[in-house]
């Protein structure tokens, strides 16, 4: 009985200090996985062990949305707590794009190092490669990773090879593909092989950094992996063990990559206390077919403001404060990382204006409404839809719909139907596929949703209808 009553004060003298600490983060940012993808969000395609861990010992967000359906702008989302057109950031950016992340912006990775956390980008950047937008100016004390998507290299889509040609963009001759460590170019031509190692390599870097910095100073790790995005690419070890082909194999990878980050943060004694976020930039390229995740059962994926292409699977697991095996499912968003975060390890939020909330009362069970009254869809800088806690605002646009489309198979698009879509409403509550229009029967809701639409257009601009925005900081 002692020794019995010995540990159960130990467990809650370890669980006191843990509270009165501030967390170690870390951020792992799945590119284009969509909402069915993971065990915890009802995969069975292939396994996902540690993941299925990360939600029993954690928390499952059902209505998480990313920042935006494309890569660019939903990374710019989540570092900033801004919408993207706030801080000018539309599409995903190409090789040599003149703009990125304005260094005058405060990322979360500032945000932590005012705290004295280390700090660490490894992954893919995507957010400007011209020297002063790198991860290194924006707050991060190491960087390993790709500056921009994989795809974004001389070989054409489904090629291993320079055979059939060179890809093209804006009518030039795609460049190599460059590996960054810090502000240094190590691998001036990242070839098909290179990229077989990649999940591996970032997770060797993300456990060493882990391992240089648990229990001596307060990390914050963003680990934003080049995977799942086209083209896929796994190593010797996982291939063809998921029995679902490629991108089975692909997610088999990064759920292992998980895991060696949970076996690192035990080694170093700071399991309990560090919180832990799993998520996606975007929901899944669908034109990809077989290369492409699933996102049932919501509509459409990737570059549609439609749920299946921002709302994205969420696993937050921080054993001090979060309660294990629940779930949430009340609207937030990659924007209200930055000031949640904020608020968890005492650092004042930035002092220019941002647009996420603080969901620290989500994520500990606290409270059970969402601090926001609407969140609004940008997309390539126009406003496609206006969410609230229940109901979805879809305004006038087109998009590429993969419904009346073609798929495609082993690394080649298939086609899409562009498509325009009307003023429609949505009760998310009730119907999550979006599969009926309801506006007609909620006059009231639409008026409503559409005057915070003018809100918007008027503070952040529209694309669509040439609003410039009072608000945009350039």
């Amino acid at each position: 009985m002692s020794r019995l009553l010995a540990l159960l004060l130990l467990q809650a003298l370890s669980l006191a200090i843990a509270h009165a600490t501030p967390p170690n983060v870390v951020i792992v940012f799945i590119d284009d996985m969509g909402y069915a993808d993971i065990g915890p969000f009802g995969c069975t395609r292939y396994p996902t062990p540690h993941l299925d861990r990360m939600a029993a010992e954690g928390r499952c967000f059902t209505d998480f949305h990313s920042g935006s359906a494309v890569c660019s702008e939903s990374r710019a989302a989540l570092l900033t707590g801004c919408y993207p057109p706030r801080v000018n950031i539309q599409g995903a950016l190409f090789p040599d794009a003149q703009n990125g992340l304005s260094p005058d912006e405060t990322t979360l990775a500032e945000v932590c190092r005012a705290k004295g956390y280390a700090t660490a980008c490894i992954g893919k950047w995507h957010l400007g490669d011209l020297p002063q937008f790198l991860p290194t100016r924006q707050g991060f004390d190491e960087y390993l990773g790709l500056p921009y998507s994989n795809d974004m290299w001389p070989y054409l889509r489904g090629e291993q090879t320079l055979d059939a040609g060179v890809r093209h963009h804006n009518g030039k001759p795609m460049p190599p593909l460059p590996l960054y460590d810090g502000e240094e170019v190590v691998d001036d031509n990242v070839t098909p092989e290179d990229q077989q190692s990649l999940t591996t390599r970032y997770t060797e870097r993300a456990v060493d950094f882990i391992d240089r910095h648990a229990g001596r100073q307060p990390f914050f790790l963003y680990m934003p992996h080049t995977m799942v995005h086209v083209p896929l690419y796994v190593s010797e070890r996982f291939a063809g063990q998921s029995g679902a082909g490629l991108y089975g194999d692909v997610v088999m990878e990064i759920d292992w990559s998980v895991g060696q980050i949970f076996a690192a943060l035990e080694r170093g004694g700071v399991a309990d206390n560090t919180l832990v976020v799993f998520t996606s930039d975007n929901g899944p390229w669908l034109v990809f077919g077989d290369h492409g995740g699933q996102a049932q059962p919501l509509r459409e994926g990737k570059n549609t403001m439609w749920e299946g292409g921002y709302r994205v699977p969420c696993l937050m697991r921080w054993p001090a404060r979060i309660p294990a095996g629940t779930a949430c499912d009340e609207l937030a968003s990659a924007l209200d990382l930055l000031p949640t975060i904020a608020s968890l390890i005492g650092t004042p939020l930035p002092e220019h204006q941002i647009d996420g909330k603080d969901i620290n009362g989500l994520l500990t069970g606290g409270t059970n409404e969402s601090p926001h009254e609407v969140l609004y869809g940008y997309h390539q800088g126009a406003l496609k839809v206006v969410r609230d806690r229940r109901w979805k605002l879809v305004l006038r646009h087109r998009y590429d719909s993969i419904a009346g489309g073609k798929l495609g198979r082993g690394g080649r698009p298939g086609q899409t139907d562009n498509v325009p879509v009307g003023l429609e409403l949505y009760d998310l509550k009730h119907d999550i596929g979006e599969t009926k229009n309801v506006a007609g029967d909620h006059p009231e809701v639409v008026a409503r949703l559409q005057q915070h639409a003018a809100a918007a257009r008027e503070e952040l601009g529209d694309k669509l209808t040439g609003a410039v925005g009072t608000a945009v900081r350039r």
